[in-house]
């Protein structure tokens, strides 16, 4: 995609909530590269789903030939923007910034391209910020902005009405982060700031710093926030926010939160969150829509999203365990698929010699609830291994490992437990 398509591309994605001068910025995309900057506050060791959109914002903007700009918050994460929240913010000590910032690095760095001719570079705000002392930021920021200015921020109102009121620590988080867009924009040649539409006071702060300051044009765009039909935030799930990190959000189960996504809500988070053309996502819609029941565009969804942060090879063992774990046959999945499946169901590591006592193992595994219900079972056929239906008289030592170790158990559809034999 060329730099003159790419405000008419996101525009047809619904991706443009408010920006700077219009035209004037369309202009300067179309003269060349630009350098373009969102901002992530590392107020937890890991990245959720809700800040995604920046990523593959920058993303597009990298493959228009553009040149991403990543900050993490190391200083303005301490603080805390009020926006969207009507409460103050925990604030966090040095070291636990540090290790959160380390964190989110490893993240953003999934999603864009570090290297060639437009790599996106990695900046920490805190570099600038925290060298700087309290008369030099009134000094060179506050005597910039008036307060009836700061106080017009409809974050900031709400917040001043509200029981609790607004401390002046996050009251100035607006001149930190318009502080942090001069400074990019000096130092860094950063001509354009991009976030979410609740960011619109802030950025909009940050061109006029620079305008005042250096006497420069800047740029801002802002998209809207994602939430679902529903009304729950998006990247929320019943268990809580949906991390990034693996280890917090296992690909599995961020794979099928996308997977269950409600078909009102599927276009546009395909349009918003995927790198798939607008033709290819109208087209892939309208498939859905003739045949909803097999989830083409959720399954489509799912597959770019989940590739995207977690990568291919973790995407595919991800569908196939899915497929074993919603009836697929057990004993054509791949040992990483396996592997998968035994992160989310119940499992149990059992020597060979173990294998024996079919109704003990039932129990034990709580298929059954006692020794009689597992007989019980047996006799109607209620239980499976890997796919095959068990009988009183059989034993496991008889079930062939899937790939030489695993023997998947199944009480009728969603009931499973893994066992993970060894010698």
């Amino acid at each position: 995609m060329t730099s003159i398509d790419l405000l008419a591309d996101l525009d047809a994605r619904g991706l443009i909530h408010d920006s700077t001068d219009r035209s004037a910025l369309g202009a300067r995309l179309a003269e060349g590269p630009i350098s373009v900057y969102v901002g992530f506050d590392p107020t937890a060791d890991s990245l959720h789903a809700g800040n995604l959109l920046g990523q593959v914002m920058l993303r597009r903007f990298q493959l228009a030939g553009h040149n991403p700009v990543v900050l993490a918050g190391g200083a303005t994460g301490m603080v805390g923007d009020p926006g969207g929240r009507s409460e103050e913010r925990n604030l966090l000590d040095r070291e636990t910034l540090a290790h959160n910032v380390r964190c989110v690095k490893s993240q953003l760095e999934r999603i864009l391209d570090f290297d060639g001719p437009h790599a996106a570079r990695l900046v920490d705000n805190a570099d600038w910020t925290a060298p700087m002392s309290a008369l030099e930021f009134l000094r060179d920021v506050g005597k910039h902005f008036t307060v009836n200015q700061m106080v017009a921020k409809e974050s900031v109102r709400a917040r001043m009405e509200s029981e609790n009121g607004i401390s002046y620590t996050e009251f100035s988080y607006m001149l930190l982060q318009a502080n942090d867009f001069r400074h990019l924009c000096e130092h860094e040649g950063v001509e354009m700031q991009m976030g979410g539409s609740d960011q619109w006071g802030n950025i909009t702060a940050g061109t006029d710093l620079i305008r005042r300051r250096l006497a420069r044009t800047a740029y801002g765009l802002t998209w809207p926030l994602l939430t679902r039909s529903d009304g729950q935030k998006m990247g929320k799930s019943v268990h809580g926010a949906l991390w990034l990190d693996p280890n917090k959000t296992s690909p599995y189960q961020f794979r099928q939160y996308w997977i269950q996504l409600p078909d009102e809500d599927v276009e546009r988070f395909l349009l918003q969150l995927t790198l798939r053309s607008v033709d290819e996502i109208r087209a892939l819609v309208a498939e859905h829509t003739s045949d909803p029941g097999r989830r083409v565009a959720q399954r489509a969804l799912a597959h770019d999203v989940t590739a995207l942060v977690h990568g291919e090879a973790a995407e595919a063992a991800a569908a196939e365990a899915a497929g074993v774990l919603f009836g697929g046959d057990p004993t054509v999945a791949s040992a990483d698929a396996l592997g998968v499946v035994a992160r989310e169901v119940p499992a149990t590591v059992m020597s060979r010699s173990g294998l024996d006592d079919l109704v003990a193992i039932l129990n034990q595994t709580g298929l059954a609830s006692s020794n009689g219900d597992a007989r019980r079972g047996l006799q109607q056929k209620a239980f499976r291994a890997n796919g095959r239906p068990l009988e009183a008289e059989n034993s496991l030592s008889e079930v062939g490992l899937l790939h030489g170790r695993y023997i998947l158990l199944r009480k009728g559809k969603t009931n499973f437990h893994l066992l993970d034999v060894t010698d």
